[in-house]
């Protein structure tokens, strides 16, 4: 098990993945008629609405809806970035019907910089979780320049004491600024990246889904516990109306 975020790093998830134990979740897809709407509390919204849990993701929607949709994705992850670019709106439709919520489960398959990258989108408020992400996978080939071309500087930074190794990348690589622009300031983020015991509870979170989840890649989704056969939008909605979604 990975102890330490420091060990994390050194043997970034290899040992979280090649830990899998065998799988819980029930399979098959869930069948079932058109499920009514759930009307919001007054003067809400269900996508607006939204609250960590307690397995590290953040719930977008109504907390009892019946039909529960589960994403591990890794903010790095090119077909997580497809799917949000396609599906993230029409899904959020469904979630204002009260009918499906929405977890997203940052699975950092990638080490440090999903790490760095997931942290700054946990900087804010949980609402703004979901819409940060989002803003990463639609700007996926900026937010991967920097990283492709000063692979140099992100490995130098790396090797600084941990409460400022991320900071400095961050920096370095331009993510402060991207953030700057979407609402979190430059002083909350490094804040934020300095923050060491967060950054090992998520790297804790990432090894618990490998290790206890069964996750191996990303994206994987789950919809009431159930292993989904789909990792695009085009694939993914006709599973949620078959289910009751509509």
């Amino acid at each position: 098990m990975i102890k330490t975020l420091r060990f994390a790093l050194a043997a970034p998830l290899a040992l979280a993945l090649a830990a899998c134990g065998s799988p819980t979740e029930e399979t098959g897809e869930i069948q079932g008629d058109a499920i009514a709407a759930i009307p919001a509390p007054e003067g809400t919204q269900w996508r607006t609405t939204a609250t960590m849990t307690e397995d590290g993701g953040v719930l977008v929607g109504n907390p009892e809806a019946p039909l529960k949709l589960i994403e591990y994705g890794s903010l790095t992850c090119p077909t997580c970035a497809r799917f949000s670019i396609e599906g993230s709106e029409p899904l959020h439709e469904y979630i204002d019907t009260g009918v499906v919520s929405f977890e997203l489960r940052q699975f950092a398959i990638h080490g440090p910089i999903d790490l760095l990258l997931g942290r700054l989108t946990q900087c804010g408020p949980a609402e703004a979780v979901v819409p940060l992400s989002d803003q990463v996978w639609a700007n996926y080939e900026t937010i991967m320049e920097p990283l492709q071309t000063n692979q140099a500087v992100f490995e130098q930074a790396m090797s600084l004491p941990l409460e400022q190794r991320f900071v400095v990348a961050a920096e370095q690589l331009g993510y402060l600024d991207f953030f700057a622009s979407r609402g979190i300031s430059e002083d909350q983020g490094r804040q934020c990246l300095a923050d060491t015991a967060k950054l090992t509870e998520q790297a804790d979170f990432t090894q618990k889904y490998g290790s206890e989840f069964n996750i191996t890649g990303t994206p994987t989704f789950k919809l009431n516990g159930r292993d989904v056969d789909a990792n695009t939008w085009a694939a993914l909605e006709p599973i949620l109306q078959r289910a009751g979604a509509r």
